[in-house]
């Protein structure tokens, strides 16, 4: 059987006066329908423009330079935006990081599921009442009838998240793209969005594309983690073997500077430097000028992301 989604080969480019910056370079993987992919790294590593990448939705001057998107055997990469209608929202939908971006605040919540609903599907206002009743009460939100009458500013952060998240489930998709949905909430509300969106893809044997920042968060939801630096995949596997065994540098620097590692009273430890811009990525290895084990070859010849002894996808010269 195929994969839901496959990438193969992706690269995207920024068009600029003066010179095309790489934002992702040569990018590959797959995700099994009802799979959790978690994809990790800093701010300014791809994750954002890759999540956008998928449903082709980059905005200029971005442009997928090569690569495909194949979802469901269709490569998306080529698709014009009137054909992307029928899978943005529809078979494939994405939940942002900020719910009030995301809602328009001067729409009743109810107005706004059925516009989506009745967007892609021929169904009267009174069924796609129903429906979004329905998917509310999926997302644990109380009297559902009397909160489509209300505005985004009468919930709390954590409600219109959860809302954010009814209105993807909307139309049954098969993938849905996280982008750091957690992100302004505290940890509390966190945990539980994060549960939610577990028992959600359990349920409707989704697949889920996590992007986020915190491996913490990452580790409790995915079943594979890819992490990304600079633009590119580092290290790609299972999340159990990653969490406790990281091959590549850059991973291991990002599990090692989570707070519960350094312990109580002690600095957090950091990865020294910070990720270099799109136009300073050095030559070789994008981590050769932040790696303590970085040697000559590092610093001339870029690793490719190949399978090691340990079955982990690692882009590294050092690692066998």
């Amino acid at each position: 059987m195929a994969p839901l989604l496959t990438i193969n080969h992706l690269n995207v480019d920024f068009a600029l006066r003066s010179n095309t910056l790489r934002a992702i370079n040569d990018v590959s993987l797959s995700i099994e329908q009802g799979e959790r992919l978690g994809i990790v790294g800093e701010s300014g590593a791809g994750k954002s423009v890759l999540g956008f990448s998928i449903i082709n939705l980059i905005s200029k001057p971005g442009y997928i330079e090569s690569g495909e998107v194949i979802f469901q055997g269709r490569d998306l990469s080529s698709y014009s935006d009137e054909q992307m209608r029928t899978i943005r929202g529809n078979q494939i939908s994405m939940i942002f990081q900020d719910p009030m971006m995301t809602l328009n605040p001067v729409l009743t919540i109810g107005c706004q599921m059925r516009e989506t609903l009745m967007a892609h599907q021929k169904i009267s206002a009174d069924k796609a009442n129903e429906i979004c009743i329905k998917k509310l009460r999926k997302v644990y939100i109380p009297s559902p009838e009397k909160r489509l009458k209300q505005y985004p500013h009468e919930f709390s952060g954590g409600m219109r998240q959860r809302i954010v998240i009814a209105i993807s489930l909307l139309t049954d998709p098969s993938l849905i793209i996280a982008d750091e949905p957690t992100t302004a909430l505290d940890v509390t509300i966190q945990a539980e969005i994060m549960d939610l969106l577990l028992e959600l893809c359990k349920t409707n044997n989704m697949g889920l594309i996590l992007i986020t920042h915190d491996l913490a968060v990452v580790s409790q939801i995915s079943q594979r983690i890819a992490v990304m630096y600079a633009g590119t995949i580092v290290e790609l596997g299972p999340t159990s073997q990653i969490s406790s065994s990281p091959q590549h540098p850059y991973t291991i620097g990002l599990l090692n500077a989570l707070p519960q590692r350094a312990g109580s009273s002690k600095r957090l430890n950091q990865i020294p430097g910070v990720m270099p811009g799109l136009a300073k990525i050095p030559a070789g290895c994008p981590f050769s000028n932040r790696c303590s084990l970085v040697e000559d070859l590092c610093r001339s010849k870029r690793p490719a992301l190949e399978a090691k002894q340990t079955g982990i996808q690692v882009a590294c010269h050092l690692v066998k």
